[in-house]
Protein backbone atom coordinates (compact mmCIF):
# COMPACT_ATOMS: atom_id res chain seq x y z
CA UNK A 1 0.00 0.00 0.00
CA UNK A 2 3.11 2.21 1.03
CA UNK A 3 4.48 1.29 -2.36
CA UNK A 4 1.30 2.49 -4.48
CA UNK A 5 1.10 5.93 -2.72
CA UNK A 6 4.61 6.45 -3.54
CA UNK A 7 4.54 5.43 -7.05
CA UNK A 8 1.32 8.00 -6.83
CA UNK A 9 3.47 10.67 -5.52
CA UNK A 10 6.03 9.66 -8.17
CA UNK A 11 4.00 10.16 -11.35
CA UNK A 12 2.04 13.12 -9.45
CA UNK A 13 5.89 14.72 -9.22
CA UNK A 14 6.33 14.06 -12.88
CA UNK A 15 3.13 15.39 -14.16
CA UNK A 16 3.62 18.75 -12.26
CA UNK A 17 7.74 18.59 -13.55
CA UNK A 18 6.43 17.71 -17.34
CA UNK A 19 3.80 20.91 -16.50
CA UNK A 20 5.98 22.99 -15.41
CA UNK A 21 8.19 22.40 -18.22
CA UNK A 22 5.53 22.70 -20.70
CA UNK A 23 4.63 25.91 -19.06
CA UNK A 24 7.99 26.91 -19.97
CA UNK A 25 8.56 25.85 -23.29
CA UNK A 26 5.04 28.16 -23.67
CA UNK A 27 6.31 30.99 -22.44
CA UNK A 28 9.91 30.68 -24.22
CA UNK A 29 7.67 30.41 -26.88
CA UNK A 30 5.33 33.34 -27.08
CA UNK A 31 8.64 35.43 -25.89
CA UNK A 32 10.12 34.18 -29.09
CA UNK A 33 6.81 34.67 -30.82
CA UNK A 34 6.79 38.22 -29.60
CA UNK A 35 10.43 39.36 -30.27
CA UNK A 36 9.95 37.83 -34.04
CA UNK A 37 7.06 40.20 -34.24
CA UNK A 38 9.27 43.15 -32.77
CA UNK A 39 12.03 42.16 -35.42
CA UNK A 40 9.66 42.03 -38.26
CA UNK A 41 7.80 44.80 -37.36
CA UNK A 42 11.51 46.82 -37.59
CA UNK A 43 12.19 45.35 -40.56
CA UNK A 44 8.79 46.17 -42.50
CA UNK A 45 9.78 49.74 -41.23
CA UNK A 46 13.16 49.34 -42.29
CA UNK A 47 12.11 48.67 -45.86
CA UNK A 48 9.42 51.07 -46.04
CA UNK A 49 11.47 54.12 -44.76
CA UNK A 50 14.58 52.68 -47.44
CA UNK A 51 11.99 52.71 -50.16
CA UNK A 52 10.66 56.30 -49.28
CA UNK A 53 14.23 56.95 -49.38
CA UNK A 54 15.15 55.22 -52.26
CA UNK A 55 12.28 56.37 -54.73
CA UNK A 56 13.32 60.41 -53.03
CA UNK A 57 16.40 59.85 -54.54
CA UNK A 58 14.86 58.46 -57.94
CA UNK A 59 12.74 61.97 -57.67
CA UNK A 60 15.81 63.49 -57.70
CA UNK A 61 17.99 61.87 -60.16
CA UNK A 62 14.71 62.37 -62.70
CA UNK A 63 14.65 65.90 -61.76
CA UNK A 64 18.58 66.27 -62.75
CA UNK A 65 17.83 64.48 -65.68
CA UNK A 66 15.54 66.40 -66.54
CA UNK A 67 16.93 70.26 -66.31
CA UNK A 68 20.29 68.01 -67.69
CA UNK A 69 17.63 67.74 -71.15
CA UNK A 70 16.16 71.01 -71.06
CA UNK A 71 20.04 72.61 -70.58
CA UNK A 72 21.22 70.37 -73.43
CA UNK A 73 18.72 72.38 -76.32
CA UNK A 74 20.32 75.86 -75.00
CA UNK A 75 22.65 77.85 -77.04
CA UNK A 76 23.79 80.17 -74.36
CA UNK A 77 26.74 78.06 -73.55
CA UNK A 78 27.80 80.78 -70.91
CA UNK A 79 24.49 79.58 -69.34
CA UNK A 80 25.73 75.90 -69.89
CA UNK A 81 28.95 76.29 -68.13
CA UNK A 82 27.45 78.53 -65.32
CA UNK A 83 24.53 75.66 -64.73
CA UNK A 84 27.20 72.81 -65.31
CA UNK A 85 28.46 73.93 -62.30
CA UNK A 86 25.55 72.72 -59.86
CA UNK A 87 24.67 69.99 -61.91
CA UNK A 88 27.98 68.01 -62.40
CA UNK A 89 28.30 67.16 -58.90
CA UNK A 90 27.29 63.86 -58.27
CA UNK A 91 24.20 64.07 -56.09
CA UNK A 92 24.07 62.61 -52.75
CA UNK A 93 22.96 58.99 -52.80
CA UNK A 94 23.01 55.77 -50.56
CA UNK A 95 25.43 52.46 -51.35
CA UNK A 96 22.02 50.55 -51.34
CA UNK A 97 24.46 47.61 -51.89
CA UNK A 98 25.76 47.76 -48.78
CA UNK A 99 22.36 48.02 -46.85
CA UNK A 100 20.86 45.08 -45.61
CA UNK A 101 17.59 44.26 -43.58
CA UNK A 102 16.57 41.77 -41.15
CA UNK A 103 14.25 39.90 -44.02
CA UNK A 104 14.89 38.19 -47.36
CA UNK A 105 14.29 41.68 -49.69
CA UNK A 106 17.12 41.85 -52.21
CA UNK A 107 17.90 45.62 -51.98
CA UNK A 108 20.94 45.48 -54.48
CA UNK A 109 17.29 44.85 -57.38
CA UNK A 110 16.68 48.33 -55.70
CA UNK A 111 19.61 49.85 -56.94
CA UNK A 112 19.68 49.71 -60.49
CA UNK A 113 17.22 52.35 -61.70
CA UNK A 114 19.72 54.68 -59.73
CA UNK A 115 22.69 53.02 -61.46
CA UNK A 116 20.80 53.41 -65.48
CA UNK A 117 19.79 56.78 -64.08
CA UNK A 118 23.47 57.92 -62.78
CA UNK A 119 24.74 57.16 -66.05
CA UNK A 120 22.43 58.22 -68.49
CA UNK A 121 22.76 61.56 -67.13
CA UNK A 122 26.67 61.45 -66.42
CA UNK A 123 26.77 60.62 -70.33
CA UNK A 124 24.65 63.66 -71.53
CA UNK A 125 26.36 65.86 -69.40
CA UNK A 126 29.79 65.28 -70.53
CA UNK A 127 28.69 64.76 -74.32
CA UNK A 128 26.98 68.15 -73.93
CA UNK A 129 30.00 69.71 -72.07
CA UNK A 130 32.97 68.23 -74.13
CA UNK A 131 30.88 69.50 -77.64
CA UNK A 132 30.29 72.98 -76.47
CA UNK A 133 31.58 73.80 -72.83
CA UNK A 134 35.52 73.30 -73.35
CA UNK A 135 35.12 76.19 -76.73
CA UNK A 136 32.90 77.92 -74.44
CA UNK A 137 35.48 78.67 -71.75
CA UNK A 138 38.31 78.78 -74.35
CA UNK A 139 37.13 82.31 -74.98
CA UNK A 140 38.00 83.79 -71.73
CA UNK A 141 41.80 82.97 -72.00
CA UNK A 142 44.35 84.96 -70.73
CA UNK A 143 48.21 85.16 -71.33
CA UNK A 144 49.76 83.86 -67.99
CA UNK A 145 53.10 83.94 -67.07
CA UNK A 146 55.52 82.43 -64.20
CA UNK A 147 56.77 84.55 -61.49
CA UNK A 148 60.00 83.72 -59.98
CA UNK A 149 59.69 85.59 -57.27
CA UNK A 150 57.44 82.91 -55.74
CA UNK A 151 59.25 79.74 -57.13
CA UNK A 152 60.99 76.95 -54.94
CA UNK A 153 64.66 77.16 -55.17
CA UNK A 154 65.04 74.17 -56.94
CA UNK A 155 62.56 75.40 -59.92
CA UNK A 156 64.28 75.82 -63.43
CA UNK A 157 61.72 78.59 -65.23
CA UNK A 158 62.67 79.07 -69.12
CA UNK A 159 63.13 82.99 -69.79
CA UNK A 160 59.77 83.48 -71.33
CA UNK A 161 58.05 82.63 -68.12
CA UNK A 162 56.30 79.94 -69.65
CA UNK A 163 58.32 76.32 -68.45
CA UNK A 164 59.05 75.20 -64.95
CA UNK A 165 61.02 71.85 -64.54
CA UNK A 166 62.40 70.65 -61.05
CA UNK A 167 66.18 70.69 -61.08
CA UNK A 168 68.52 68.70 -58.63
CA UNK A 169 69.80 71.44 -56.79
CA UNK A 170 68.26 75.21 -54.75
CA UNK A 171 69.58 77.85 -56.51
CA UNK A 172 71.04 80.37 -55.04
CA UNK A 173 67.58 83.21 -55.64
CA UNK A 174 66.84 86.24 -53.71
CA UNK A 175 65.11 86.08 -50.05
CA UNK A 176 61.51 87.03 -50.99
CA UNK A 177 58.09 86.60 -48.37
CA UNK A 178 56.50 85.36 -51.55
CA UNK A 179 58.53 82.49 -52.10
CA UNK A 180 57.58 79.16 -51.56
CA UNK A 181 60.46 77.37 -49.33
CA UNK A 182 59.61 73.49 -49.16
CA UNK A 183 57.10 72.60 -51.31
CA UNK A 184 57.92 72.53 -55.45
CA UNK A 185 55.66 75.17 -56.80
CA UNK A 186 55.11 78.78 -58.12
CA UNK A 187 52.53 80.82 -58.77
CA UNK A 188 51.82 83.19 -62.06
CA UNK A 189 52.91 86.82 -62.31
CA UNK A 190 48.87 87.46 -63.02
CA UNK A 191 46.42 87.55 -60.09
CA UNK A 192 42.81 87.82 -60.79
CA UNK A 193 39.88 89.40 -58.20
CA UNK A 194 37.08 89.25 -60.26
CA UNK A 195 35.40 87.56 -63.78
CA UNK A 196 36.58 85.00 -65.47
CA UNK A 197 40.09 83.51 -66.87
CA UNK A 198 41.40 80.57 -68.49
CA UNK A 199 44.85 78.76 -69.32
CA UNK A 200 46.15 75.51 -71.13
CA UNK A 201 49.33 73.70 -69.47
CA UNK A 202 51.22 70.85 -71.47
CA UNK A 203 51.48 67.76 -69.17
CA UNK A 204 53.13 65.40 -71.73
CA UNK A 205 55.67 62.91 -70.30
CA UNK A 206 55.17 63.87 -67.05
CA UNK A 207 54.50 61.22 -64.41
CA UNK A 208 53.07 63.87 -61.84
CA UNK A 209 52.16 67.19 -61.12
CA UNK A 210 49.97 69.55 -59.77
CA UNK A 211 47.91 72.61 -61.70
CA UNK A 212 45.07 74.84 -60.43
CA UNK A 213 44.94 78.29 -58.74
CA UNK A 214 45.78 79.58 -55.24
CA UNK A 215 44.67 82.36 -53.10
CA UNK A 216 47.04 85.77 -52.42
CA UNK A 217 47.21 84.75 -48.98
CA UNK A 218 48.60 80.78 -48.99
CA UNK A 219 51.03 79.72 -46.74
CA UNK A 220 54.15 79.53 -48.20
CA UNK A 221 56.36 78.43 -45.44
CA UNK A 222 56.86 74.39 -44.88
CA UNK A 223 54.59 72.18 -46.01
CA UNK A 224 51.21 73.22 -47.23
CA UNK A 225 48.06 71.69 -47.52
CA UNK A 226 46.20 71.46 -50.97
CA UNK A 227 42.72 71.85 -50.24
CA UNK A 228 40.08 74.67 -50.46
CA UNK A 229 40.59 75.30 -46.93
CA UNK A 230 43.70 76.27 -47.27
CA UNK A 231 43.56 78.77 -50.75
CA UNK A 232 44.17 75.52 -53.32
CA UNK A 233 41.39 74.36 -55.85
CA UNK A 234 44.03 71.49 -57.71
CA UNK A 235 44.05 68.79 -59.59
CA UNK A 236 47.24 66.27 -59.44
CA UNK A 237 49.06 63.36 -61.16
CA UNK A 238 50.45 60.85 -59.57
CA UNK A 239 52.79 57.39 -61.01
CA UNK A 240 52.02 58.46 -63.90
CA UNK A 241 48.32 57.33 -64.39
CA UNK A 242 46.40 58.01 -60.55
CA UNK A 243 44.16 61.30 -60.34
CA UNK A 244 43.02 63.21 -58.04
CA UNK A 245 41.01 66.53 -57.19
CA UNK A 246 42.19 67.97 -53.82
CA UNK A 247 39.05 68.66 -51.90
CA UNK A 248 39.49 69.05 -48.33
CA UNK A 249 39.54 65.03 -48.89
CA UNK A 250 40.68 63.79 -51.78
CA UNK A 251 38.64 62.78 -54.49
CA UNK A 252 40.03 60.03 -56.73
CA UNK A 253 39.48 60.82 -60.62
CA UNK A 254 38.64 57.99 -63.54
CA UNK A 255 39.92 59.33 -66.88
CA UNK A 256 39.81 57.17 -70.08
CA UNK A 257 43.31 58.67 -71.69
CA UNK A 258 46.83 60.81 -69.76
CA UNK A 259 45.52 64.46 -70.44
CA UNK A 260 48.56 66.19 -72.69
CA UNK A 261 47.18 69.37 -71.94
CA UNK A 262 45.08 70.75 -69.59
CA UNK A 263 43.03 74.11 -69.30
CA UNK A 264 41.77 75.07 -65.99
CA UNK A 265 39.00 78.06 -66.31
CA UNK A 266 37.89 79.95 -63.32
CA UNK A 267 34.80 81.78 -62.60
CA UNK A 268 35.03 84.31 -59.98
CA UNK A 269 31.76 85.42 -59.06
CA UNK A 270 30.13 81.82 -59.31
CA UNK A 271 32.98 80.55 -57.31
CA UNK A 272 33.66 77.41 -60.03
CA UNK A 273 36.87 76.54 -60.98
CA UNK A 274 36.82 73.43 -63.68
CA UNK A 275 39.53 71.33 -65.42
CA UNK A 276 39.48 70.02 -68.96
CA UNK A 277 41.50 67.80 -70.92
CA UNK A 278 42.16 69.66 -73.90
CA UNK A 279 42.95 66.61 -76.62
CA UNK A 280 39.80 64.77 -76.16
CA UNK A 281 37.80 67.76 -75.09
CA UNK A 282 36.33 66.60 -71.99
CA UNK A 283 35.24 67.62 -68.73
CA UNK A 284 37.62 66.73 -65.60
CA UNK A 285 36.62 67.93 -62.63
CA UNK A 286 34.86 70.95 -61.09
CA UNK A 287 35.29 72.69 -57.61
CA UNK A 288 31.81 74.03 -57.48
CA UNK A 289 30.12 76.53 -54.98
CA UNK A 290 33.37 77.70 -53.79
CA UNK A 291 33.74 81.41 -52.01
CA UNK A 292 36.54 83.74 -53.45
CA UNK A 293 37.58 86.91 -51.37
CA UNK A 294 41.60 86.77 -52.00
CA UNK A 295 42.88 87.14 -55.49
CA UNK A 296 43.57 83.98 -57.40
CA UNK A 297 46.55 83.02 -59.46
CA UNK A 298 47.41 80.18 -61.31
CA UNK A 299 49.72 77.43 -59.78
CA UNK A 300 52.12 75.35 -61.05
CA UNK A 301 54.00 71.93 -59.10
CA UNK A 302 56.12 69.94 -62.26
CA UNK A 303 57.07 67.40 -58.93
CA UNK A 304 60.11 65.60 -58.19
CA UNK A 305 62.39 64.68 -60.37
CA UNK A 306 62.12 61.00 -60.18
CA UNK A 307 65.97 60.26 -61.20
CA UNK A 308 64.47 61.61 -64.79
CA UNK A 309 61.18 59.78 -64.96
CA UNK A 310 59.80 63.52 -64.29
CA UNK A 311 62.02 65.78 -66.10
CA UNK A 312 59.40 66.95 -68.50
CA UNK A 313 58.87 70.43 -67.72
CA UNK A 314 55.41 71.89 -67.27
CA UNK A 315 54.67 74.17 -70.45
CA UNK A 316 51.74 77.25 -70.10
CA UNK A 317 50.87 77.05 -74.53
CA UNK A 318 48.87 78.83 -76.51
CA UNK A 319 45.44 78.86 -76.44
CA UNK A 320 43.72 77.63 -79.98
CA UNK A 321 40.31 78.33 -79.76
Amino acid sequence: MVKQRNTEKEKSASVDLFTDLIRSIERCQSELLKMMEKQQKAAEKQAEDLIKELQQEITDLKRRNTELEQLSHTDDHLHLIQMFSSLCSRPHTKNWTEISIDSDVDVYLMNKPLIQLEKTLNGSLNKKIGQTGLKCVQTFAVDVTLDPDTAHPSLILSDDGKQVSKGDIKQDVPENPKRFDVCVCVLAKQGFSSGRFYYEVQVKGKTEWDLGVARESVNRNGQIELSPDDGFWTVIMRNENQYNACENSLVSLSLRVNPEIVGVFVDYEEGLVSFYDVGSRSHIYSFIGQTFTDKLYPYFSPGLNDEGKNSKPLIITPVNK
